[in-house]
């Protein structure tokens, strides 16, 4: 896949995911697109060695989902402390 095609694809892929995100946790467009390009799973999409640019959204949405949970579980974690 050419350069030009994977960075579409990747642009498209994170137009879904920006959407499942606003629905799932009810975010802005301007929260839920920082919250995807800020997220370790956009690095890893991409990064052209790991291939996830061909996974489905909702694939990529997943392993979102799995990333905020563990963020969410963190700041609990870390609140209780105090």
């Amino acid at each position: 896949m050419k350069s030009e095609e994977r960075q579409f694809s990747i642009e498209s892929l994170c137009e879904d995911m920006v959407s499942m995100i606003m629905d799932k946790y009810g975010l802005s467009d301007k929260a839920a697109i920082k919250k995807s390009y800020t997220s370790s799973t956009f690095s890893k999409l991409e990064a052209p060695e790991t291939g996830l640019y061909y996974q489905s959204p909702v694939y990529l949405f997943d392993m979102l989902k799995e990333e905020f949970d563990a963020d969410i579980a963190d700041s609990s974690k870390e609140s209780l402390k105090s």
